[in-house]
């Protein structure tokens, strides 16, 4: 079955949970995550968990896990903030880890749709994203531009489409 066959018969609205990964900002402050609810809402999906952890790589994975083991579970987690390079951004390394199957095209295109955007700025960012007990991960930075960006270029147009295939 090709592509177009593939996308005709995705389902247009899934369970989205979002994560917001900081140390110094609130959930109420949270821009990015903020956003990102709004826009999935916007697109059809129903937000099921919306939470905000500090940068620590238990705290991230026990989050994650904790959304992935609700009734009924997202389909797809979109995690914004620690996918940089400094010490404490660890949102890859508490994540990458539990991914069944890796996007492995998804921080490439990011990164050079980012790159169009920030110039060389681009690999700062470590974004990524794969499948935990068949539920789509996306690890983005923390930036709202960003955040717009992954979400409006790649995420949301191919979300469902993604999702049949991470299921058939």
């Amino acid at each position: 079955m090709g592509h177009k066959e593939h996308r005709a018969r995705a389902p247009e609205s899934l369970r989205v949970a979002v994560l917001s990964v900081s140390s110094s900002r609130t959930l109420e402050h949270d821009e990015s995550g903020n956003w990102i609810a709004r826009r999935a809402g916007r697109e059809g999906h129903q937000v099921v968990n919306h939470q905000m952890v500090t940068d620590d790589l238990n705290i991230i994975r026990r989050a994650v896990t904790d959304m992935l083991t609700q009734s009924p579970p997202p389909e797809a987690v979109i995690v914004t903030g620690g996918t940089g390079i400094t010490p404490k951004d660890l949102t890859i390394e508490a994540l990458a880890p539990l991914f069944a199957k890796t996007l492995t095209a998804f921080g490439p295109i990011f990164a050079q749709i980012s790159y169009e955007q920030v110039d060389s700025a681009a690999i700062l960012s470590r974004a990524t994203a794969g499948v935990i007990d068949r539920c789509l991960v996306f690890c983005l930075p923390g930036s709202l531009k960003a955040v717009q960006l992954a979400c409006k270029a790649l995420i949301f147009p191919e979300l469902g489409h993604l999702y049949a295939h991470a299921v058939d």
